[in-house]
């Protein structure tokens, strides 16, 4: 196992130190459209950001984040032994990289100095049919998770003032506090989502990419919701509704004139992805999950 520790320590050094090539792609774009100068000035930062680190092999961000794998493990391979694996891959990738150790104890409020403790990494495990191990890993920053939402449908969502929301209230009521009612069906999933980007107010450093998750239980979709956030900001999901309704929800996002870094201007976010999961007859959860800008993920095939 100590080539796939070493893996896991150079998976740490890149997913740190870089953004994916479609998210960087995603806010040059986002950039090249900005018309707000705020905002463009923003994004300028970002970019020179993402650049420097990657030419210096810094972390992108001093917030190294919470590390959140989730691994494929080929039939026959003990997953007692490939978490072992991680856990020590994690103390000396804190040191090599160096990450911020951000591992405080719950009860103590000692912070461990390694990035290692009880659930800490966040290691997901399925096995596969597959011959080669693969590992996902995703360091989430602490302010953008800060920002999650989890609701349950049939809601009542407290609106400030006129949104997209709901575009058909009258010009009396567009400056009032109003309620909304978020239904138990895609156009609730919708609202549920532009609630919590406007409730977000710009912290955790938009532009985001937002992964969502619909299903029945309350840890079901907070799972899928952040698993979404390993997705390719380019990629189609394969249910064309669910498609539509991604980029519904993200185009009614960048109408909100929150942008980059809470500036104003064009983008908000620069993408949405949608996970489900069936559910009971009784039960209707949404979650939302943020990243900001730097949705730092990477893959390990070993």
């Amino acid at each position: 196992m100590l080539k796939l520790r070493d893996g896991i320590i150079e998976l740490y050094k890149k997913v740190a130190t870089s953004v994916p090539n479609d998210v960087e792609e995603a806010l040059k774009n986002a950039y090249s459209r900005e018309t707000s100068p705020l905002a463009k000035g923003s994004m300028e930062i970002i970019l020179s950001n993402i650049s420097l680190a990657r030419t210096t092999s810094r972390p992108i961000c001093q917030d190294t984040g919470f590390p959140v794998f989730f691994i494929k493990v080929p039939k026959g391979i003990s997953h007692q032994l490939v978490k072992e694996t991680v856990i020590e891959a994690t103390r000396i990738a804190t040191k090599k990289v160096p990450l911020r150790p951000n591992a405080v104890d719950i009860v103590t409020g000692k912070n461990t100095g390694d990035n290692t403790g009880d659930h800490f990494p966040l290691i997901y495990m399925d096995e596969t049919e597959d011959q080669s191990l693969s590992v996902d890993l995703m360091l989430k920053g602490g302010g953008c998770e800060n920002l999650g939402q989890t609701y349950k449908l049939p809601a009542e969502l407290r609106v400030e003032g006129y949104s997209v929301m709901e575009s058909n209230l009258p010009n009396a009521e567009r400056n009032n506090t109003i309620t909304v009612l978020a239904e138990r069906d895609f156009d609730g999933v919708r609202k549920c989502v532009l609630d919590a980007v406007f409730k977000a107010q710009g912290k955790g450093c938009p532009p985001y990419t937002i992964g969502v998750a619909i299903g029945g239980a309350k840890d079901q979709v907070a799972f899928l919701s952040k698993r979404q956030l390993m997705r390719r900001i380019t990629d189609n999901n394969p249910d064309n509704q669910i498609a539509e309704l991604e980029q519904k929800i993200l185009s009614d996002i960048n109408t909100l004139g929150i942008g980059a870094a809470g500036m104003g201007g064009e983008t908000t976010a620069i993408g949405v992805k949608i996970g489900t999961g069936h559910r009971h007859p009784a039960s209707y959860f949404v979650d939302v999950s943020f990243s900001c800008w730097a949705n730092r993920r990477g893959r390990l095939i070993w």
